[in-house]
């Protein structure tokens, strides 16, 4: 389905949150309620979204990778060349499954001499494609990601060590810190964590003030958010304060 700019971050916000308003929805884009209403209802009709009295519920809350990879695609392009950039040669990398994530391989150099390991098959191509080597995690294969996941992908990530991590995030909050929609996915991430000199996050702003069930890393945990924008003075205080380098792509 062909989504207008207003659509994809439309999806993006019910990625993040799981639910809107049509109310709301009218301030933030400055439309009128009919075009927001005709917005939800092409979503629908792709399958995105479940309208509800006054807005509109995420139908599920494991998007498609497919589904999410045509959401905000400019803001992930300038972050994933950001946060390549800070990769540097003999670097030892992780980086986990996700849209944001996948630009981050995309803009590593052809040839860099570094090891990349990750758990998302995509991105494992898109790296062997880039002659970089590569190291697959085994475990489960979950479809609606590409990524692989349980004891065994936690396990392997538990014997390695890591220059830099580079973890998508579903949300991020003062309170809650990253969180994800995926309990499998989250315990990768904290072990990679745990095993990562330095962490970094990508994330696009429609994930800010979002909260999900599975929180995987307290603010303190990371030490770079990688943004298309910053987010509100609160949220910017706090990272602040717990010592997060906030980098607008």
């Amino acid at each position: 389905m062909s989504m207008n700019e207003r659509q994809q971050q439309l999806l993006g916000m019910l990625e993040s949150s799981g639910e809107v308003k049509v109310a709301g929805l009218k301030e933030t884009f400055g439309v009128t309620e009919m075009t927001i209403r005709r917005d939800l209802e092409k979503l629908e009709l792709a399958g995105y979204v479940k309208r509800t009295f006054g807005g509109a519920i995420l139908a599920s809350k494991d998007v498609a990778l497919q589904d999410r990879s045509v959401v905000m695609t400019e803001e992930k392009n300038r972050i994933g060349r950001a946060a390549a950039a800070l990769v540097t040669e003999n670097d030892s990398i992780f980086i986990d499954g996700g849209t944001t994530t996948l630009y981050v391989a995309r803009h590593l150099k052809p040839g860099m001499n570094i090891t990349v390991v990750t758990n998302a098959l995509n991105i494992a191509l898109e790296l062997l494609e880039r002659g970089i080597t590569t190291v697959v995690t085994g475990g489960m294969a979950l479809e609606t990601t590409s990524t692989l996941v349980g004891p065994g992908t936690v396990e392997a990530i538990g014997k390695m060590a890591f220059d830099r991590v580079f973890l998508g995030t579903t949300g991020i909050t003062a309170k809650h810190g990253f969180s994800n929609s995926n309990m499998y996915e989250a315990e990768i991430k904290r072990m990679a964590i745990v095993q990562a000199t330095e962490v970094n996050v990508v994330v696009d702003h429609t994930k800010y003030g979002a909260k999900e069930l599975f929180s995987f890393a307290p603010l303190s945990a990371v030490h770079r958010v990688i943004c298309d924008r910053l987010p509100e003075q609160p949220l910017v205080e706090v990272c602040r304060e717990h010592g997060v380098q906030l980098l607008e792509a």
